[in-house]
Order: C-alpha cells, then structure tokens, then sequence
C-alpha cells in the first residue's frame, strides 16, 4: 500500500468521524441526508463482500468493518434515533436514490472486469459510490446554508477521492498488472461532481464567510 491510498483512507475515516461527531454531540442530522447514507451503506455492504473469504491484511480487514459498521450506524440513527430522527430535513431530501441503484446495478451487469458474483457486486459498489454524493449535493443546494461539520464532512470526502486519484496513478506507473479501469474512471465522475461544492467551499474560506450554495 503506497502512502497516497493510506492518505485517502484517512481523509475518508476522518470524514466518517466527523459525521459521527456532528450526531453525536449535537443530536442533530440536519443538513445530512439519509439516502446518501443510505447509498454508502450499500456501497460498503457490497462491496466488502470478501471480508470473511480474502484476507489482504489486518489493516485492510479493519477497515472493512469500520465503514460498514460506521455506515449502518448512521442509518439507524438518522431512522431510528428518537432525538436525532427529528432534525432530519425530510422535505428537502427529494432526491430519488432508487433509480441511481438500478441504473449502477444494470451498469454493473453489463460492464464488469469478469462476469462472477463478487466482481459483478465490486462493480456495482464502484458505480455506486461514484454517485452516492448527490442526493447530498442536492439537499445542500436546496437548503442553501451549510454548517461547518457538514461543509467538512464533504471535504474530507472529496479529498479521499483526489487522493485515490493519485493513488492509481501511482499505481499504473509501478505496477505491472494494474488494471482497474473502472475504478478510475468512476472515481473521476465522482471527483467533478464535487467541483461545484469545493470552489464555494474555497470562496467562503478565502473570504472568511459562511459556506453558502447557490440555489
């Protein structure tokens, strides 16, 4: 493991820990959305789907389960926390994460690096994932003003992706057998999806004032 994908699964713990916090110690989901999270739990569950059949290594098996535990705890808190479940902005969370599963799922049927259950699923996770963020996205824009945690969270998030970018890169180049191409290309979607909310983000930071998205 070179030091670009350790980066990245840090910045991406950081920003599970971080979401974990925000609910935690204000009691409060308001400006998360459910089906986001909803989607990555899915993604992990999916995709880490090898846990108990490969084991890589310790670090890799932790890692594993703490973003699938991690994952499903914020679901059942956002669903079923008695304090929590009401800060959830429902009326804004319109998105329809339904129609983004079956689209990733068809996708995943049709292009996939062998035609068997874990890679078909594998793929599936990636496409998955390279979405995930809109329902987000969408909620923040809609609700226009974001608060520091979750404007965080975000960031983190997409510095895992950047730095999952380089991660293949760099991998390409001293790897002889590198081929997760579909890795990579849904990694870039995933990437330029956050464009729009990182120069706001940069905006605010450089002029010192709240993060706001334009309708």
């Amino acid at each position: 493991m070179n030091i670009f994908r350790f980066a990245g699964d840090m910045s991406h713990l950081i920003s599970v820990l971080i979401l974990l916090l925000k609910i935690y110690a204000t009691k409060s989901c308001a400006g998360i959305s459910l089906k986001t999270q909803e989607l990555y739990a899915l993604v992990f569950l999916t995709r880490y789907l090898d846990l108990f059949t490969d084991y890589v290594s310790l670090y890799n098996s932790v890692m594993k389960i703490v973003f699938i535990a991690s994952s499903l705890a914020i679901v059942w808190c956002m669903r079923r926390h008695p304090l929590v479940r009401r800060s959830y902005d429902k009326d804004l969370d319109t998105f329809r994460h339904q129609y983004v599963v079956l689209a990733c799922f068809v996708l995943a049927l049709i292009l996939n690096e062998k035609f068997t259950f874990q890679e078909v699923f594998w793929a599936f996770s990636i496409y998955l994932e390279a979405v995930a963020i809109l329902p987000q996205l969408v909620l923040l824009q809609r609700s226009g003003n974001v608060d520091n945690l979750t404007g965080q969270y975000v960031v983190f998030l997409g510095a895992y992706r950047g730095l999952y970018i380089i991660n293949w890169i760099y991998r390409y180049f001293t790897e002889d057998h590198f081929s997760r191409w579909i890795a990579c290309v849904s990694g870039l979607v995933q990437t330029a999806l956050y464009a729009d909310f990182f120069y706001y983000y940069y905006i605010s930071w450089k002029t010192n004032t709240k993060l706001k998205l334009p309708a």
